[in-house]
This record gives structure tokens, sequence and C-alpha cells, in this order.
């Protein structure tokens, strides 16, 4: 997505308040982190051998990765890339020697490139590899030997003299897991990522994201107001070159980092459109860049009269990411709508692609009560951890109905599944988008930054999302909007907006059956 992060708005992905960190690579509270478990046992030892050429059967004249870099070596002693075994560096002769395990030892021979900065992304790719190895969810690594690819992976790398080529190796290595969250992003492309926890951004105000099964880069959804939006860009669309590049086999990040820029520039797209006959359409558009405000949330009271002439208001709360601010912002609504008289709400997720899990769990504990359980996760070992509420307040016990579509993922799943498993809320509209899993996100020591799914979730009710989705209670269809208007008591609206909503004036039936049938109840 090109404002905020990894889905590119979904800082995707992940979860949970308790965040591990390390001395150097640093764990981000950008997605949210998964506690990541060590092993007390582990102990790494290094044989220091001399800088002479050596041949092997993929590579001549490699040398002694940590005779040239014994800051690295240092760094993995201090526990920087937290191998589950142990490991000795060593000069190598012969590759079927290159891997050893003995009790909890690993030995590993590193060939060192000549040029600088493909060295310095050699060292990138053994954090990466390490936190893999002692992180990610499937421990048999798709059913491949992972120890063996670090191997593989350097020697492949060494005869390279750039970067980009450097990197694309490890992606390369990467994409072996057959997880398509799981992946590094370059230093550039990081810092790009961040952007959206800021609020602020230079682009176009697209989110996109790439299809799993086809890797087609998909619009999920505009800001509104944005030039995206106002060129007609619409949820679904495939974004097919940016600047006159096709955009096959490019990444989310690397899309969205071509789209942003400096105001005042501008960026031509080509988007792929279907229409509701079928009919597909490609338009190339020219689109300014400008600074698009990131707010996560907005809102409107929507006020109709009751049959027996009281005024009545609902609050519509449109919750669009999952960001930093995310949780507060949702708070101060909250308490804004209830000093205005508010007595049901409308909480819309839909297109929302994620975020932040802890925001989402964070939100989820303005509408619950108690010690309720939010989510639970399922680790590497199939072990389940429930995560719960500890003396949880709401801020309002008002009837609550959530929408959620397609475009809802991630997180908006978690907080979907959360206010409905525990009879909070009544989901409104249309399968959610299927991603359950949990993901760790790690600067690395040049800037990068690693992805690693490290669980998956199941909704309070042990239901699984991931490639599934949630199930709404009610569909949206347009067979209420053939109904008389006064059925719903829809009056005067402070968005025009909302009333061709089909999905909104569903939601508001629902909230009149929960508050008459309450009203029969007492």
């Amino acid at each position: 997505m090109e404002t905020l992060c990894s889905s590119n708005l979904d800082f995707s992905p992940s979860p949970i308040s308790k965040i591990y960190t390390k001395p150097t690579s640093k764990h981000l509270p950008l997605c949210g982190l998964f506690p990541i478990p060590r092993n007390p046992k582990c102990r790494v030892k290094f044989v220091h051998c001399s800088d002479k050429k050596i041949s092997t059967p993929n590579s001549k004249n490699l040398h002694s990765f940590v005779a040239k870099n014994e800051d690295l070596a240092k760094r993995v002693g201090r526990g920087v890339v937290g191998f589950a075994a142990a490991v000795s560096m060593f000069l190598y002769h012969d590759s079927s020697s290159a891997f050893a395990f003995a009790a909890e030892s690993l030995t590993v021979a590193f060939p060192v490139s000549h040029a600088r900065e493909v060295n310095t992304v050699q060292r990138t790719l053994v954090e990466a590899w390490g936190l893999i190895r002692e992180t990610f969810i499937d421990p048999t690594f798709n059913h491949q030997d992972w120890d063996s690819k670090l191997q593989q992976t350097m020697v492949e790398m060494f005869p390279l003299r750039s970067e980009d080529a450097a990197y694309s190796k490890i992606k390369g290595m990467l994409s072996t897991l057959g997880d398509p969250f799981t992946r590094i992003i370059s230093p550039k492309e990081y810092q790009s990522f961040r952007i959206g926890s800021d609020g602020n951004l230079q682009g176009v105000g697209l989110f996109i994201n790439a299809e799993p099964k086809t890797g087609h880069l998909v619009v999920l959804s505009c800001i509104e107001n944005s030039p995206a939006a106002r060129a007609g860009i619409h949820e679904g669309d495939e974004l097919m070159e940016i600047n006159g590049e096709r955009l096959d086999g490019v990444a989310s990040e690397a899309a969205a980092q071509k789209l942003r820029g400096r105001v005042g520039t501008s960026v031509t797209v080509k988007v792929q459109s279907v229409d509701d006959f079928g009919s597909s359409c490609v338009r190339e558009i020219k689109l300014p860049r400008e600074v698009i405000k990131l707010s996560p949330v907005s809102s409107s009271i929507i006020s109709h009269k009751t049959p027996d002439g009281h005024l009545s208001k609902t609050g519509y709360v449109k919750l669009s990411t999952f960001s930093q601010t995310a949780a507060e912002e949702m708070e101060n609504t909250v308490y804004e709508m209830e000093n205005e008289g508010v007595q049901s709400y409308i909480l819309d997720l839909r297109n929302n692609p994620g975020g932040l899990v802890k925001a989402g769990l964070d939100v989820a504990q303005i509408w619950l009560d108690g010690t309720e359980t939010l989510v639970n996760t399922i680790d590497r070992d199939g072990s389940m951890l429930p995560i719960n509420m500890i003396d949880g307040h709401a801020l309002t016990q008002d009837p609550l109905v959530v929408l959620v579509n397609e475009g809802s993922a991630s997180a908006s799943e978690i907080l979907a599944g959360a206010l409905h498993d525990n009879g909070r809320a009544i989901l409104v509209g249309h399968r959610t988008f299927g991603k359950g899993k949990i993901q760790s996100v790690t600067e690395l020591h040049d800037g990068s930054a690693l992805f690693i799914t490290v669980a998956k979730y199941l909704s309070p009710a042990l239901h699984d999302i991931d490639q599934v989705g949630i199930t709404p209670d009610v569909q949206c269809t347009t067979d209420f909007l053939n109904s008389p208007r006064d059925t719903f008591k829809h009056g005067s609206s402070t968005s025009s907006s909302l009333e061709s909503d089909s999905c909104i004036l569903v939601a508001e039936h629902q909230l009149e059956d929960i508050q008459e049938s309450k009203g029969s109840a007492s």
C-alpha cells in the first residue's frame, strides 16, 4: 500500500504488547510484535582463520567471513542474530563439510564478496537467516534444509557486484519458504514503510497490496479526496504500470516507493478496472503528488426521529488503518459522541487492510469489559496462547454493529472477531480477506527490515481466519434499499453519502432491532 506500511497499509501484516528487543538488531513497534522465545542453552564460538585463498566446487578465492568481519562475529556473540543453535564460523575447503551439527552447535562457512556493498548485504543475510531459523512459524521451512540455504545463497552472492542484486538473492531465499508475508525490504523501502505511523505522506493516496494467488498489485482503497480518489481509481482496480514500467513481480513496497514523491511532481499510472457487467477497461492516468494526511478515524452522527417523535442518534465511526494513534483517536471520538447523546454505534472496518495488531487489541478494549479473550495465537510448536484483557472497562454499552468486507484484513479481522465472538457486536457486510498470520518486524544492522510470520491466530471462539476470513451475520444487499425509506426512520443525516450506503442502512436496521428487543425485555 502506497501509504503506510507493509501490505502497504498493512503494517501487517502483528501483535502483542510485550516487545522483545535486541542489542543492535531492533524490533520495531510498527507492526505490533510477537515475543520471540530464546534458547538459554545456546552458545556461540568463533574460529578465527587466516586470510588465505581457498577453492570450493562452487566458488574461487573465497575469504573467511569472520576474519574480514570480526565486528559481526562479536555482535553475533552478543546474541544479535539469535541463532537457535550455536554457530562456529571457519574457513572451509570442502563444501560438503560446510554444515555439521554437533550437539547444539552449527558450523557455517561464509565466503566473503570483494564488493563492499555486497559484503554488507551478506551480513544482513546472516541476520535474516538466523532470525527466520529461530522464529518462522513453519519449523520445516517449507520442507527444505534451511541451513543449506544459507551456504547456497552465500556462494551465489559471492560474485555479485551490486547491492540490489545481493538483496534479490536474499529475497529469492525467502521466497522458498512459501509465505509471501515473510520478506525483506531494503533500507530505502523501510524508510518509506515507516512514514504511515507519522500521519503524513507525500504521494497520491493509494492503498495497494499484492494479491496472494496471482501476485498482481490491486487497490485496496483510496484516501478520501486524494489525487487517486479524484481520478476515479477504485477498490479492486489492478495497478499495471507506473511511469511506463510494468509491475509484474514488483513487490507492494517497491511500487509504493515509486508512487510517493515530492509535492508538485506527478506520476503516471495504468490501471485496469472491471465494471459491474464484467467488462475490462484499462486507463492511463497522470496523478499529481500532494501532502496526504493520514488520520485513521473519521466520524459522523446520523440523526433520525423515532415513531414517538424523539430524536435518535447513531454514531458512525470509520477506522481506515491501525496506526499508532488509532486507539487514542477512537477513544476520543467515542467520548465526544457519548457527550453528544449518541445511543448506538456503527464501526466501519471496510477496506481496512490492518496495521498494528496491538492497536487492534487496544481498540477492542474500548468496547469490551472484563477479562475477555481478544484473540488466540498459535506458535510454530502448535501451542495456543489466548490474549486476554485485564480488567477492561468499555467506554459505552450502547448497541454496536461492525461493517466488514473483502478488504478488511489482519488487525481488522482480529478486532471484528473479538467484538463478535464476545457477543458485543453484530457483523454486517461481506466475508473478510482472510489474513490470519502474525508477523514480527525487525530492523537489521544495515537499516533494512525483515518481516517474519511467527504465528497464526484464531478468533476467541477458535474460528480459523487465515485464507478463510470471517463471515458476517448479515450480508449487505440492495434488497433493503427497495424498502420504503421510513422503514429505517432515516432523517437528516450529516452526510449524504451515508444515506445511500446500503450497508449502513442495513446496520441501522440491525441496531433498531436490538433497541426494540431491549425495550421489550424491560
